[in-house]
């Protein structure tokens, strides 16, 4: 069986992490603190904190910016639940809007979304290709938009408009107009899951690109601090001579990451960009010029003159075939003994946002992707064998229930 996304574990991680565990630093310590300097350096954002889930890290920010109930925050249709759930646990009220024909959020489904209520809109770069981050870090500058907004803390304030807050849990290494997410809006958040291209077993990283009047570093501290139960020394400042006191400034979250996860992070970020997005880059590559010869199949964007992706996971459609017709055809790629799977359900179908109120056919492209979409296993011991045996599977199966 070919397995759909297993990490990538090797002796030169094990070695790292046998190195934390012997170093007594397993909490978060100098291995952390590091990794976050090597994301900065690597990204070109102002400044960097790991916490324990992109999630955390979407929450984190929301909280810092004062979003509460009765605010709005815009979220594609089509992304993982984390994305609207951290706004449900803020109690605003997440608004849904319809995917484009690349996945990503629709900015004119964005635009017709903002209301005197909207604090912030969360882009998410699906299957790890960039969002049209000029245009939508234009469109909350737009005079007309800047007029609407209200803000209600002094972060608000001070930013004087909606935040963009970038869910780039697939997208560390994509590029858009030369630049690396991370860099592209006013806050960027990666995840470092078990499945994602650099992971760190559980984890994730909160990109501070704030603009002036901000002092990101300054910023990063009040984050850090809210990350470790508003403690305001963290386990590495306390072992400093006479360092022991320390305050709780507020009821802040246990968000932190530890070193035996950043020194996970280091090994993958040290061989990132010469190794591992080339063989994710190869794959991705190989599928396209095989399937691309069948009618049947409709490639997913992942290079433009403008953006390139980070080649997380294939997202492949097949044309002209219903939800019922992709799932049969799922069913026989198992069948054949390759695992495949589904980006993303969109969460109006899911019962906890349907049984809220939200209505599938109001977001029509986003349905369209799903029920014709097929996720191909994309990993770096992935074989170029193994890839087309995957293709071979995934014609059998398709041509067996579209003839």
């Amino acid at each position: 069986m070919i397995p759909f996304s297993p990490p990538r574990m090797d002796k030169k991680i094990a070695d790292a992490v046998v190195e934390a565990l012997y170093s007594g630093w397993i909490t978060t310590g100098p291995r952390t603190k590091q990794f976050e300097k090597m994301l900065t350096e690597y990204g070109g954002h102002a400044a960097t904190l790991c916490v324990s889930s992109g999630s955390a890290g979407l929450e984190l920010m929301l909280r810092w910016f004062g979003i509460q109930e009765g605010d709005e925050v815009i979220v594609p249709a089509y992304t993982y639940c984390a994305t609207a759930n951290v706004v449900v646990h803020c109690g605003a009220k997440v608004v849904f809007v319809d995917a484009g024909e690349d996945f990503n959020v629709s900015l004119k489904a964005i635009e017709k979304a903002i209301t005197l209520r909207t604090k912030a809109i969360i882009p998410v770069d699906v299957a790890g290709f960039p969002c049209d981050y000029d245009t939508i870090n234009a469109l909350v500058k737009r005079s007309d938009m800047l007029k609407q907004f209200r803000p209600a803390t002094r972060e608000q304030e001070l930013l004087g408009r909606i935040l963009v807050l970038s869910d780039a849990a697939h997208s560390i290494g994509g590029q858009y107009k030369g630049k690396r997410t991370g860099n592209l809006t006013d806050v960027t958040v990666y995840s470092f899951h078990a499945v994602k291209n650099l992971t760190t077993a559980e984890g994730g990283a909160v990109c501070l690109n704030l603009p002036p009047p901000f002092d990101n570093e300054a910023v990063y501290g009040k984050l850090n601090i809210a990350s470790l139960h508003g403690q305001t020394k963290d386990a590495l400042a306390k072992t400093q001579i006479g360092s022991w006191r320390y305050d709780i400034v507020e009821a802040g979250y246990k968000y932190n990451m530890t070193d035996l996860q950043a020194a996970m992070g280091m090994v993958e970020l040290g061989r990132y960009d010469a190794d591992m997005l080339p063989r994710r880059k190869a794959i991705f590559h190989r599928y396209a010029d095989t399937i691309s010869n069948y009618p049947w199949a409709q490639l997913p964007t992942f290079e433009t003159p403008e953006k390139t992706s980070s080649y997380h996971v294939f997202l492949l459609r097949i044309r002209g075939i219903t939800k019922e017709q992709r799932d049969r055809i799922i069913a026989g790629i198992f069948r054949r003994e390759v695992a495949v799977n589904v980006h993303f359900v969109p969460l109006p179908l899911m019962s906890y946002y349907k049984d809220a109120g939200y209505r599938m056919p109001d977001y029509p492209v986003s349905f369209d992707n799903f029920s014709r979409e097929i996720t191909l296993p994309v990993y770096y011991d992935l074989t170029d064998e193994m890839v087309d045996t995957v293709v071979r599977a995934v014609v059998e199966a398709v041509e067996e229930v579209v003839r």
